[in-house]
Parts: structure tokens; C-alpha cells; sequence
């Protein structure tokens, strides 16, 4: 049985033989219960109503003996009451005589006490000694003229009292008084009408019973238990005391009778309890057994252990453990096909990439060689596809028997891969070699030799915590990087590889970074040769990292093109670019803002709404920087977006002119505003006359169109002579100015300029 961790949990039984043999017990303990339920309901139901009508015949039996006792005491009053010589001796007030005839008429009626009562209240007793209260009830009671016989309590004991008027002498209407009899209700008179019943009940009589045993008789709960309680009314003298005669008998007499009955059928039913959990149990053992052996062989199948269940009878369990048998032989060879299937290359037969890396897992000092065949797409196309795969499993076999017999496995459409143990990298890359060189003899397919020619890539486990990359995704990168640097074998190279799982969660934590305030926007001045100072400026973004520092915009705006969160992170820094400028206004710095814009967005219709919505609503001075080859992805739709651009009031500058392959009608084409020239042709203007005809020209060329020229790179005053002299418009470099926050820009512009930088200027 278990229990759940909040103590609460349902019992529950493992085995199927307890639950059965429990089943067994629990319907035949029901039946059980049900039938001696049924056997005390009739019974008690039974008893009770023998005890009710039992009850109800006392009742009403006391009710003839009430009448017949209080027949005879009022002949017995009624005979004194008319007795001339007693009325004599009340008219005369003759107390001492009238206590003689009572006390003489008591003993001769056999009653417990005699009484003459006055219209005055005066009383003159014999056996009896009643006190005011008690005189004042029976008084009341008489002149009501309501009852002549009832029960008054005298001394604490109830009496049955009887009352007959006694007359004047002359006959007078009113009478004198009464003479009353009372007899004592006490024990021994109930005792006498308890043994007129059929049951042992007992009976008092009592005043002001409670209320729910009047009427019918009814159940209460006694000292002795349930009992069966009867309160018959009786007629009193004191108005405010009702008088009955309390009958009660407790149930459990009745039913003691009944108990050997029921020790009996307690004693039966335990009897055949035991022996029904005996068969019960011996039965659901025969029956489970089978079915215990099944459900081991199951749970040791789960496990991967291939067994069998005995087949123990020829129904319906037995015929289930024969198919289980079949379906576990079925498994086995599943599963080895499968197995087979998943660790083996289905063109060539080899082994495969999972195969492969549970090999280099297996030990630590493994080192996984991958050869790749050269020209692989040539040979298949050349071949077919067919072919191909014949010829790699030649291959394959071919560099087997060279390695020792080190099982060859298939990477990719074109490369294999074997592991073999090595002390060290130099070791292991030596071995690369020398098998990459001894395999590539011709292999002969459809009867003509084909030649071969391998690359091969090396790599190990990596350091403790730092294998992010499995050593077969290692030796590919190695064996690309022995391909780019056109050697015949290469062993991974971790510093050129760099960190590409790093720099992807970088662009996670781009957008996190917008809203913590670690981008902003550093602002690079640009001088105007004919204004003769600063009039523009270019906001550039920068990013430092909480953990790694400064990250390099050409990083992560790459990054943020590549996933597409270029949108947000332009849409910000137009924002910002809006917000800096009015803050340059308002410092008494009227410049043009210039923002760079990817060329992914020239191709996004919402992303043009923004950007006018914001300059128009802003009223701000901006120029986007787009460069030439953003233009030609998708030449119709750019196009389309500059011309808004420049119906809005924004410039657009051609970024980064020349550095790629321009195109006159490209050139022609754009409503651009400023052109811009790489940095690479200004760099050389000091040393190369090649260089400085071509800016020349490319001025000359962006004038005769129409465009401004802004030249960047600019690092030297020789440079920026040139360019003045060559009619340039705007320069931009480290001479001018390097990129700087807003505040440093705005101190700056603030500041005098420094007599060397002036005259440079």
C-alpha cells in the first residue's frame, strides 16, 4: 500500500489475487451485513411495536383502575358526606369530632387519608397533612365545580383524591364543604399495575411530563438507552401542574432476548468469512499466477530484456502469453532492424553520424577524422547517384583497411569519418594526413577508374564545460578550414572558429538591451567646406554589454539583419536621433541628423509610413544613409521608398560609394541628395595618384548629377586639402571628429576650436 506526500492517498493494493480475495470477502461481508440488517430492522421494528401496543393496553387498563378506585372512595365520601351526625359536628365546628369520624372511617375504608375541607379553607384531616398551597389548589380546584376527582401533590408524593359536598342541615344550596378520600400513589401501587403488564415496564406518576411524550407513545433516550416512553394524562386539582402517569421501557429489554440469535449469526457469518477468504484466496492465486509471470516478463521487456512467459494451460491466459511470446520475438528482430537502420548510412551501407559520434564518445582520447571528397558534385554528377554511393563504399572500405580496420562511417553526402586514438593533436593530424594521402588512388566504377582527391579535418573533445559542439561537428568546421586554406589536412582551429553560439544569444538580449539603456547613439561630426564649420552630423550606434563589454556594431547590426530585429532597432534610433536633435537646437546647434538605414527596410512599406509619420510630425531635419547594393535586392520597391523619403523633406545619401560594384544607372536612377565615398579611396589619397583621380572624378561625377559629396576616412590635413581643393563638399573622419556621446558632441561645439585642428580646417 502506499501513501501520498499529503498523507491523504487512497489504499491501493498491488496485487491482482489481494484485490480479488478482497472482492470476494467484501461482496459476501455486504451480503452478510445486508441480511443481518434486515434480520434487526424486522426485529427491532417488531419489538416496538409490542412495546407501543403494549404500552397503550397499560394505559388505558390504569384508566379502569383510576375509574374504579375513584368509584369507591367517593361511595365511601359520598356515605359520610350525608351523614346527618357528621354534618352536625361540621355545622358546629366539632373539630375534635369530626377528626374522629374520618380516622374511624379511613381505617374502615382502607384508604391512606381522609379530609373535611371548608368553604373557608379550613381543613381537618386524618393520614394526611396537606399545607396551604396544596389546600388552596384542591380548593380552587372544588369550587370550580370542574372535577371531584384528580391528583394533588401532598408532601412531594402524588394523591388520587376524591371529593363529595357536604350539605347543611337545612338543605341549604350552598354546601358547607367536602369530605375528601385520598389514596397514595405511591411505588407499590405502580409495582401492582406494572405487573399487569406483559413487559417489565415502569410507571410513576408524575406532574408536568415533558412534552413530546404525550400523545402517542414515542422514543427517548434514557440512562438505560433508547426507550419507549408513554405520558397518559391524568385529571388534577392544581390548574398549572398537569398530571399523567409516565410509562416507559427500555428497547434493549426487548431485544435481549434476540441475542443468542445474534451471537449465532455473528459466529455463522465469521465462520463462513474465513472460509470464503481461504477458497477466495487459494483461487485467485491458481487464477494471478500466470498473470504474475506475464507482467514480469513485460516489466524485464521494458527494460530491454528479451524473455519469454511460460505457457502454462491452453485458455484464454495461455493463448495470451503465446502471442505475448510471438510479439516479443517480433520486437527482437524490429528492433535489430531498426538498430541496424539508425546507426548505418542506407546508399552506402556504412556506418553513420550517430554511430559515429557514440564511437568518439566511448573514449577520452579520441579523435575524429573526416575526409572529404574534393569536387564531390562534379564526380556525383559526373557518375550518378548511383555510382556515387558504390564508390564511397569502396572508399570507405579502402581507408577501413589503412586505419587497421577502424569502422568507417558516413557523414554527409560527401565525407566519411573514423575515429582513431592519439596522444595529441599533432599526432592525430599526422595520421589525417598519411591516410588522406594513401587513399586517393583511382577506384574503378562501371569499368573506368575514377581519381580521388581527399581533404581531411581533425578534432578532439573539447575542454571541460566548453563542448558545446560535438567533436564530429569539430572535425567538419576543421575540415572547411582545411579546404579554405587549401591544405590537405587541418586540425580545428577554436580561435579562427570564434564563438557563433556567443554571438547568436547576443541578438536575445538586444532588444532587453534597448529598454535597460545599455545602446545609444554616438554622433561623428561632418565639416562643410563652404560653411567652414560643423553642420552635420552621422549617429552611430554603440552597445555595452553588462558582461562582455563594448560589442562591435558591425556584430550586431549584422546579426540584427540576419534575424530581422533591424526594424526596432532603427525605429529607436530615428527616435533618439529626433529627441538629440532638438536637444542640439535648443543647445543653439541648428545640424542635419543623419541615420543609417539597412537595406532590408527598403523593401518594408510600414516601415516607410513610420519613418514619415515621425519626421513629419517632428518636424525634424534628417538624412538616411542607404547603401548602393540595398538598392539593387529589390530595385522597384526601393526605389519606390527613396521617392517617398524625398517627397517627405528627408535626404537620402548614397553610404559607402565604390566599395562595392557601382552602377551608373543605379545612379541615375536614385533621388539621393548626398553621395558618399568609401573611406577606402581617402585612406590612400596621400600616397596614390590612382586614388585621388578617382575621388576626383567621382566628384566631378556626383556634381554634374546634382548630388552633394561628403568624403569619409578623412584622418589627415593633407587629405582634407586635397578634398577641398577637388571642390568636395562635407568631410567626415577622425580629423574632424570621432564618434562621441551627445554631451561631449554638444561641449565641443560649445567650446573654441583648437588653433592646429583650425588651421587644418
Amino acid at each position: 500500500m502506499t501513501f501520498s506526500g499529503s498523507g491523504q492517498r487512497l489504499l491501493t493494493f498491488r496485487h491482482l489475487r489481494t484485490r480479488l480475495t478482497l472482492l470476494y470477502m467484501g461482496l459476501f461481508s455486504l451480503a452478510l451485513i445486508l441480511s443481518a440488517l434486515a434480520v434487526f430492522t424486522a426485529l427491532t421494528s417488531n419489538a416496538r411495536q409490542m412495546v407501543r401496543d403494549e404500552i397503550a393496553s397499560v394505559g388505558a387498563i390504569y384508566d379502569q383502575l383510576w375509574e374504579a378506585s375513584s368509584s369507591r372512595l367517593r361511595q365511601g365520601a359520598g356515605i359520610l358526606a350525608r351523614d346527618d351526625d357528621f354534618r352536625e359536628a361540621v355545622a358546629t365546628d366539632d373539630a375534635p369530632g369530626v377528626r374522629s369520624v374520618l380516622a374511624d372511617l379511613r381505617v374502615r375504608q382502607g384508604v391512606d387519608g381522609a379530609m373535611m375541607l371548608g368553604r373557608d379553607g379550613h381543613a381537618t384531616s386524618a393520614g394526611i397533612s396537606p399545607d396551604a398551597a396544596a389546600l388552596d389548589a384542591l380548593l380552587k380546584g372544588l369550587e370550580s365545580g370542574r372535577l371531584e376527582a384528580g391528583v394533588l401533590m401532598i408532601d412531594g408524593q402524588p394523591f388520587q383524591l376524591v371529593a363529595a359536598p357536604v350539605n347543611a342541615p337545612a338543605n341549604a344550596p350552598a354546601p358547607m364543604g367536602w369530605v375528601i378520600f385520598a389514596e397514595r400513589l405511591d411505588a407499590d401501587q405502580m409495582r401492582n399495575l406494572e405487573r399487569l403488564s406483559a413487559i417489565p415496564l415502569s410507571a410513576t406518576v408524575v406532574l408536568n411530563p415533558p412534552q413530546e411524550s404525550m400523545g402517542p407513545p414515542a422514543m427517548i433516550r434514557t440512562g438505560e438507552g433508547p426507550s419507549m416512553r408513554l405520558a397518559h394524562p391524568l385529571p388534577s386539582f392544581n390548574p398549572a401542574a398537569t398530571a399523567a402517569l409516565l410509562l416507559t421501557y427500555p428497547l434493549d429489554r426487548v431485544m435481549k432476548p434476540y441475542e443468542p440469535l445474534f451471537l449465532w449469526l455473528t459466529a455463522i457469518g465469521s465462520g463462513g468469512l474465513a472460509l470464503l477468504m481461504g477458497g477466495a484466496w487459494a483461487l485467485s492465486r491458481g487464477l494471478t499466477r500466470p498473470i504474475t509471470a506475464l507482467d514480469e516478463a513485460v516489466h524485464r521487456l521494458q527494460q530491454g530484456e528479451y524473455v519469454e512467459a511460460p505457457v502454462t494451460s491452453n485458455d484464454e491466459i495461455g493463448r495470451l502469453a503465446a502471442s505475448f511470446n510471438a510479439m516479443v520475438g517480433d520486437l527482437r528482430d524490429r528492433e535489430a532492424r531498426l538498430t541496424h537502420m539508425a546507426l548505418h548510412d542506407q546508399e552506402t551501407g556504412l556506418p553513420n553520424r550517430l554511430a559515429l559520434e557514440r564511437q568518439a564518445g566511448a573514449h577520452a582520447e579520441a579523435w575524429v577524422v573526416l575526409f572529404g571528397v574534393d569536387r564531390f558534385e562534379v564526380v556525383r554528377n559526373a557518375i550518378g547517384y548511383d555510382s556515387m554511393g558504390r564508390l564511397l563504399a569502396v572508399l570507405g572500405a579502402r581507408l577501413s583497411a589503412l586505419a587497421d580496420g577502424a569502422p568507417m562511417a558516413r557523414v554527409g553526402a560527401g565525407a566519411l569519418g573514423l575515429v582513431i586514438v592519439a596522444r595529441s593533436k599533432a599526432e592525430a593530424l599526422e595520421a589525417a594526413e598519411h591516410l588522406a594521402a594513401a587513399a586517393q588512388a583511382p577506384i574503378n566504377v562501371n569499368g573506368a577508374p575514377v581519381d580521388i582527391a581527399l581533404t581531411a579535418g581533425v578534432a578532439g573533445h573539447g575542454a571541460a564545460g566548453s563542448d558545446l559542439i560535438s567533436p564530429v561537428d569539430r572535425a567538419a568546421i576543421a575540415l572547411d578550414q582545411a579546404r579554405a586554406a587549401r591544405r590537405t589536412a587541418a586540425a580545428f582551429d577554436e580561435v579562427a572558429y570564434g564563438d557563433p553560439a556567443g554571438n547568436l544569444s547576443l541578438i536575445s538580449e538586444l532588444m532587453t538591451a534597448l529598454a535597460d539603456g545599455e545602446v545609444s547613439l554616438a554622433y561623428q561630426p561632418k565639416y562643410d567646406f563652404r560653411a567652414q564649420g560643423i553642420t552635420g552630423v552621422e549617429a552611430l550606434m554603440r552597445w555595452t554589454h553588462p558582461r562582455r563589454g563594448v560589442v562591435s556594431p558591425d556584430l550586431f547590426i549584422c546579426m540584427a539583419e540576419e534575424t530581422g530585429h533591424i526594424r526596432p532597432l532603427t525605429e529607436w534610433a530615428i527616435r533618439r536621433a529626433i529627441e538629440d536633435q532638438k536637444i542640439m537646437a535648443a543647445s543653439g546647434h541648428v545640424l542635419t541628423m543623419a541615420v543609417n538605414i539597412s537595406g532590408r527596410l527598403l523593401s518594408d512599406e510600414s516601415f516607410a509610413d513610420f519613418a514619415v509619420n515621425e519626421v513629419a510630425t517632428s518636424g525634424a531635419d534628417l538624412c538616411f544613409e542607404i547603401t548602393e547594393t540595398a538598392v539593387m535586392d529589390n530595385p522597384e520597391m526601393a526605389l519606390r521608398i527613396v521617392d517617398r523619403f524625398a517627397d517627405a523633406g528627408i535626404s537620402v545619401s548614397l553610404d559607402d560609394y565604390g566599395s562595392g560594384l557601382s552602377s551608373l544607372t543605379y545612379l541615375k536612377r536614385i533621388r539621393a541628395d548626398e553621395l558618399k565615398i568609401d573611406k577606402s579611396f581617402i585612406l590612400g589619397l596621400d600616397d596614390s595618384a590612382r586614388d585621388a583621380l578617382l575621388v576626383k572624378s567621382t566628384i566631378d561625377l556626383a556634381h554634374g548629377l546634382g548630388l552633394r559629396v561628403t568624403a569619409e576616412g578623412v584622418e589627415t590635413p593633407t587629405a582634407l586639402a586635397l578634398l577641398r581643393g577637388m571642390g568636395c563638399d562635407l568631410a567626415q573622419g577622425y580629423l574632424i571628429g570621432r564618434p562621441v556621446p551627445m554631451a561631449a558632441l554638444l561641449d565641443r561645439l560649445a567650446a573654441p576650436a583648437d588653433d592646429a585642428k583650425s588651421a587644418a580646417l
